[in-house]
């Protein structure tokens, strides 16, 4: 029991305080800073939980990255590849649609591809998720030119 982003061992209690708040493993520093960030940023505790899961397959990808018109949820800047966690999945009105199309014409013009992943996804198969993102990732790899 480790935390994720120092390696900092881990006692039963502050493992267990930070698998109940965040799902994944931080000492109290990092978790704290987490959890103003959710706070601050409105960001899906899934969000949290996708980016180690990526960060633990190797990806560099960012947390609450601003591209200049909106903050991202994830982005993973080498493959051009924008990461949304759609927490009210089921709720979705016809603004809220209009909005995420918007927002996707806007990253696409600024060459980015915008995936939306439904909370309960990354909260029931997170490894799932996390191997469909890498296939993902090879596939804009493959068709990034190099100028």
């Amino acid at each position: 029991m480790t935390c994720l982003e120092c390696n900092k061992t881990l006692d039963y209690l502050r493992h267990k305080n930070s698998m109940d708040l965040l799902g994944v493993e931080l000492c109290e520093q990092h978790q704290t800073r987490m959890v103003k960030l959710i706070r601050t940023n409105e960001t899906p505790v899934e969000a949290v939980q996708l980016y180690y899961g990526l960060k633990e397959a190797g990806v560099k990808g960012m947390l609450e990255w601003w591209d200049g018109k909106k903050s991202v949820d994830i982005a993973i800047s080498r493959v051009k590849l924008n990461i949304e966690i759609d927490a009210e999945y089921h709720m979705l009105t016809h603004e809220q649609a209009i909005n995420d199309l918007e927002r996707t014409m806007h990253s696409f013009k600024n060459g980015f591809t915008t995936i939306r992943i439904p909370h309960v996804l990354i909260k029931n198969y997170l490894k799932e998720t996390v191997n469909n993102i890498l296939g993902i990732m090879e596939g804009l790899k493959a068709n990034i030119k190099v100028i």
